[in-house]
């Protein structure tokens, strides 16, 4: 069911204070999914709990792993080193990265283990993936190419080389990175293309896998060498989210706040900290952005460009029709839906006419989301310039980011909840 609608009052203010984004999502799972094949007991700080992260472990737990949650920020893991396969399909939502990353550790289990999500989740495709398990010689089916998929597992990884079509997603690389220290012998990934979705979150696979014990050798730019050592349990600290900082730089740049992250941007080892260059040069962002390595921070910047001084083309952008909503006709059809021509999409790319006069205007807007937590927080950001601006289902947001809107009011927003 669907939460009431908010209607944002921009502040006629600049945002002033501290805020400390949630930990990584994205790094958060990883670390998750290492822990609970390590033997041994790891400690994660700094982690995020949202209902991706929330999914994960409950996931985990369903493979016989020992989950606790000391503190809002921390999880113990405790783990044999292996995985039993569950009594029941794990079911993980719409959440894309532990959905990819389960998939390809599911075949560790001694048994058959089923990988499923809601319906949205069930028209994002895994084919790339399933087609590299079955190189490795492990048994797996995805009639619609789409979850629920089914694998046979034998507690093993195989051996040899791997070759995966990393061009729709990094994170069938990363699944099967991380997987593969349970080969009978080395692994080697290999890329089929020269194209990779925001390879930077492939290098933060790997750094978190090191820190777990793996030994991973970078043999060309587009093969990884994995030996068969396992894991071992480690005390892991998380950084904070880039995707959400991104926000908050935003925000900060569009009202000329200054807001206090508590770390500084060279913190940040997550590829869509990249964003905050382009943030930077606001109201001159440039004529052209190439978001292949920072997706997910591509709505904050598109509706960050719709107040800027000339139009921003986004390309690079294909992989965001296949998040949790077709993000280019999102974004294009909202930012039209606050003022007709103020963006459009042509081919793949996403093209923001913006027009500084926005700001100050009252526009009244109902904001679609599309169960998407990224639309919706990145639309909250026009509501701080232009009046009139309604989110509808806010609480989607809870995905990656639970404490979003109290967030902005630490900041001074206000808000008015409207009638569904």
């Amino acid at each position: 069911m669907s939460s009431p609608p908010l209607t944002l009052i921009p502040p006629n203010f600049p945002l002033v204070g501290r805020v400390t984004p949630p930990g990584s999502k994205s790094i958060t799972n990883r670390a998750l999914l290492l822990a609970a094949l390590a033997h041994g007991t790891s400690r994660l700080t700094g982690a995020l709990k949202s209902e991706d992260t929330t999914l994960m472990a409950a996931a985990l737990q369903q493979l016989g792993v020992r989950i606790s949650e000391p503190d809002p920020t921390r999880f113990e893991v405790s783990s044999a080193g292996f995985l039993k396969a569950p009594d029941a399909p794990l079911f993980l939502g719409n959440a894309g990265t532990a959905t990819r990353f389960l998939t390809a550790a599911a075949a560790l289990c001694d048994g058959i283990v089923v990988v499923d999500g809601d319906e949205n989740m069930r028209k994002r495709p895994i084919g790339p993936l399933v087609t590299a398990l079955r190189q490795l010689g492990i048994v797996v089916s995805a009639p619609t190419g789409c979850p629920p998929v089914m694998i046979e597992g034998t507690g093993s990884f195989g051996s040899g080389r791997v070759e995966i079509d990393g061009g729709l997603s990094s994170q069938y690389v990363s699944a099967l990175l991380m997987a593969a220290p349970f080969g009978d012998g080395p692994i080697d990934v290999a890329l089929t293309g020269a194209e990779i979705g925001a390879r930077g979150y492939v290098d933060l696979t790997i750094a978190a896998m090191r820190s777990f014990g793996a030994t991973v050798e970078s043999l060309d730019d587009r093969t990884w060498r994995v030996q068969p050592t396992g894991y071992t349990a480690s005390d892991f600290h998380i950084e904070p989210d880039a995707s959400a900082a991104t926000y908050l730089w935003a925000a900060e740049a569009l009202t000329g706040g200054s807001i206090d992250l508590g770390v500084p941007m060279s913190a940040f080892t997550q590829p869509d900290a990249a964003a905050a260059r382009h943030i930077a040069m606001f109201p001159h962002m440039p004529e052209i952005i190439d978001g292949s390595q920072m997706q997910d921070a591509v709505p904050t910047l598109a509706v960050l460009a719709a107040f800027n001084a000339t139009p921003v083309r986004f390309v690079g952008i294909a992989n965001l029709r296949v998040k949790e909503c077709d993000r280019i006709t999102a974004l294009a059809t909202e930012l039209a839906r606050i003022r007709p021509g103020l963006a459009r999409e042509e081919g793949d790319d996403l093209l923001v006419i913006s027009d500084p006069a926005l700001a100050g205007q009252v526009l009244p807007t109902r904001i679609e989301t599309y169960d998407d937590h990224r639309i919706a927080m990145a639309f909250a950001l026009a509501g701080l310039r232009i009046g009139g601006i309604t989110i509808l289902d806010p609480d989607c947001v809870g995905k990656t980011y639970p404490n979003y809107w109290d967030m902005l009011r630490s900041l001074g927003v206000s808000f008015e909840t409207q009638a569904a």
